[in-house]
C-alpha cells in the first residue's frame, strides 16, 4: 500500500507562511529591543526621580531643624512616610553621617546601619546606584544634608527594581497588544495578496512553475511552426525561432517590445496582425514564403494582446499547384478518352457500313490533327516540363471553349534552363498565368490565349527603358479578355485581389504567387495591353544565379486570379 505523499505547498502558501514568520520575527525582535530599551530608560528615570526626591528632602529646612533635636526620628519618620506616599518612591531613609537610620518604611530598621554606599555623599556629591537592601534590589540616590558648611546627615530615596519591572511590563503588554494587532492586520493583508497570487499561478508551487517554464522554453524553441505573441499595444512580447525564420527576422535582432509595424512585413500580413478579430487559416505571402496565419486574442476582459501562429506552406502550395495541374491533365485525358471513344465508334460504324476508305480517311485526319498539335508544341518548346504543361493546358482550354496556341516565335530548347530555376517554379509561373488568361478569355468572341516561351541573350529594359540584360527566359501570355484596367495595374498583384466570384478556397492568390516566384529568382513581371484588346503578361527570368534583390514587378489586369 502506497503512503499518500503530501503535495508541496503552493507558491502562494509558501509566501504566506514566509511573510507571517517574517512579520512575527520582526515584531518579536522589536518587542525585545523595546523591552530592554524601556527597562534601561525606566531605570534612568527612576534614578532621576529618586535624586530629585532626595535633594528635595535634603534641602528642606524642617529636616535640618529636626536633626538639631535630641530625637530626630520622632519628627523625621512621619515626614519621610508622607514624602513616600506623595512622590511614588518606595522609601526615603534619613540617616546621620555615620549611616545610622533615623527613618525607614519598616520602623524596626530605625537605628540600624544603612545598607549601601555613603562615601561619595560624605564627600558632598549626590550619586545613584542599584543596590540590594532590606527591601530588595532598588535604584537609589544618596545626597548629603548640609547645615552651612557642615554635613549633618544623609538622605537616600529609592525605587525597588521590582516596581520598575512592573512598569516596564505594563508598557510591554501595551506594545505586544499593538504588535499583535499589526501582525493580525499584516497576516490578513498577506492572505488577501497571496489569494490573488494563487489565482494567477493557478495554485502551482515554485517547483511546478519552474518545470512549466522549462517546458515552455523547450517547446517554444523546438516547434518548427512560428509563434508570435503581441501585447495589448500590438508590440512583440514573445517570438520563437520558427517565427523569426518565417518572418525573416535575424536571430540576433532584438524585436521584443517593438511594434509589428516596425518589422517590415507585407501590408496585408501587418493588417492581419493588427486586427482585433481572430483570423483562421488565412494565407499570406512574404518575400519568399507562403504562410498560413492564425490569430487569437488573449482572453481576460479587456484586450491583453493576441497569439499568432504561423505555418510555412510554401512547398505545400507549390504541390497543390502541381496537383491542380495533374487534375487538369486527368480531366483532359478523360475528355480525350471520351472523344477518342466517340471517334472509334464512328470508325467502326463506317467499317460496318462497308465504307472502309472513309473510315481510314476519318481516322487519319484525327491522328494528323492531334500529332500536329503535339509536334507544334514540342518543336517550339523542347523543355519537357513546359511542353507537358502546355499540352495539358491546351486540352483544358479546349474543354472550356478557349483556343490555346503557342506563338511561332517561341523557341526553348531542352537543357537551357539552369539548376537555379527549378521546374516547380516554372509550373507555378506559367500555369497560373495561363489559367488566369483562360478565365479572362472564356465567354468572349473567338476566345484565344497565346503563349510565347523563348530565350534572349540581351534586350532593352521593359517599357522602352534602355538597359542591357544578360541571357534570360521570356514567358508571355496574352488573352482576348477585357484587358487591363489602369487603376488595377498594381493592386492586381496583391493577395486577395480578384474580379471573379470567390470559391470555397478563396481567390486572389495566383498572381501573388507568380510575383513571389519571379521575385525569388530576380526576374521582372509586367502587364500591358495585348494587340486587339485583352492583356499581355510578360515574365523575364535571368538564366544565371538569381539575385533576389533585383526583382521588378509592374502592372496587372483585372481578369487574373490574383
Amino acid at each position: 500500500m502506497r503512503l499518500p505523499v503530501p503535495r508541496p505547498r503552493s507558491l502562494a502558501g509558501q509566501l504566506f507562511a514566509m511573510q507571517a514568520v517574517l512579520i512575527a520575527v520582526v515584531v518579536a525582535g522589536y518587542a525585545l529591543f523595546t523591552y530592554v530599551s524601556d527597562r534601561s530608560q525606566a531605570e534612568e528615570a527612576a534614578g532621576r526621580q529618586a535624586t530629585a526626591v532626595a535633594r528635595s528632602v535634603a534641602d528642606s529646612p524642617s529636616v535640618r531643624e529636626a536633626i538639631r533635636t535630641s530625637d530626630p526620628s520622632s519628627r523625621l519618620q512621619p515626614y519621610a512616610l508622607a514624602v513616600v506616599r506623595g512622590t511614588d518612591v518606595d522609601f526615603v531613609t534619613i540617616m546621620d553621617p555615620r549611616g545610622t537610620r533615623w527613618t525607614h518604611p519598616d520602623p524596626d530598621q530605625i537605628g540600624l546601619p544603612f545598607q549601601g554606599h555613603t562615601a561619595p555623599a560624605l564627600r558632598g556629591r549626590t550619586f545613584t546606584e542599584t543596590y540590594t537592601g532590606t527591601l530588595g534590589p532598588s535604584v537609589r540616590a544618596v545626597t548629603p544634608i548640609r547645615d552651612g558648611d557642615r554635613i549633618v546627615g544623609l538622605v537616600s530615596a529609592g525605587i525597588r527594581v521590582e516596581e520598575i519591572s512592573q512598569r516596564v511590563r505594563g508598557q510591554l503588554a501595551a506594545l505586544l497588544g499593538v504588535a499583535a494587532g499589526a501582525l493580525g492586520l499584516g497576516a490578513v493583508g498577506t492572505y488577501v495578496i497571496n489569494a490573488r497570487l494563487r489565482r494567477h499561478t493557478h495554485g502551482m508551487n515554485a517547483t511546478e512553475l519552474s518545470h512549466m517554464h522549462d517546458y515552455h522554453q523547450a517547446a517554444l524553441h523546438a516547434v518548427r511552426e512560428g509563434l508570435l505573441m503581441l501585447d495589448g499595444r500590438y508590440r512583440v512580447a514573445l517570438i520563437n525561432d520558427g517565427g523569426r525564420e518565417l518572418l525573416g527576422v535575424a536571430p540576433e535582432e532584438d524585436v521584443v517590445g517593438r511594434s509589428v509595424t516596425e518589422l517590415g512585413l507585407p501590408a496585408p500580413l501587418t493588417g492581419a496582425l493588427l486586427d482585433s478579430q481572430p483570423r483562421v487559416d488565412e494565407v499570406h505571402l512574404t518575400a519568399d514564403r507562403v504562410l498560413v496565419v492564425n490569430t487569437s486574442p488573449v482572453s481576460g476582459g479587456q484586450r491583453r494582446g493576441s497569439v499568432v501562429t504561423l505555418r510555412d506552406v510554401t512547398e505545400l502550395q507549390s504541390l497543390m499547384g502541381e496537383l491542380d495541374s495533374e487534375r487538369g491533365f486527368t480531366q483532359a485525358l478523360r475528355s480525350q478518352a471520351h472523344e477518342a471513344a466517340n471517334r472509334l465508334h464512328t470508325v467502326v460504324s463506317l467499317i460496318e457500313l462497308g465504307r472502309a476508305e472513309e473510315a481510314v480517311d476519318f481516322a487519319t485526319a484525327e491522328l494528323e490533327l492531334a500529332q500536329a498539335l503535339t509536334d507544334q508544341v514540342v518543336a517550339a518548346v523542347g523543355e519537357p516540363v513546359l511542353a507537358a504543361l502546355l499540352l495539358g493546358k491546351t486540352a483544358q482550354a479546349n474543354e472550356r471553349g478557349v483556343e490555346l496556341v503557342v506563338s511561332p516565335e517561341s523557341r526553348l530548347d531542352d537543357g537551357l534552363l539552369p539548376d537555379t530555376l527549378p521546374a516547380r517554379d516554372l509550373v507555378t509561373i506559367l500555369g497560373n498565368l495561363i489559367d488566369n488568361a483562360v478565365d479572362a478569355a472564356q465567354g468572349g468572341v473567338r476566345p484565344r490565349v497565346t503563349v510565347t516561351a523563348l530565350t534572349e541573350g540581351g534586350a532593352e529594359g521593359a517599357e522602352g527603358t534602355a538597359g542591357a540584360r544578360g541571357p534570360e527566359l521570356i514567358l508571355r501570355v496574352s488573352d482576348t479578355g477585357p484587358g487591363v484596367a489602369p487603376d488595377h495595374a498594381e493592386a492586381v498583384f496583391q493577395r486577395g485581389f480578384t474580379t471573379k466570384p470567390s470559391g470555397p478556397g478563396g481567390r486572389g492568390l495566383g498572381l501573388a504567387l507568380v510575383r513571389q516566384a519571379v521575385g525569388r529568382h530576380g526576374g521582372s513581371l509586367s502587364v500591358t495591353s495585348a494587340e486587339g484588346g485583352g492583356a499581355r503578361f510578360e515574365v523575364r527570368l535571368p538564366l544565371r544565379a538569381a539575385d533576389s534583390g533585383g526583382a521588378v514587378v509592374r502592372g496587372g489586369r483585372p481578369g487574373g486570379d490574383a
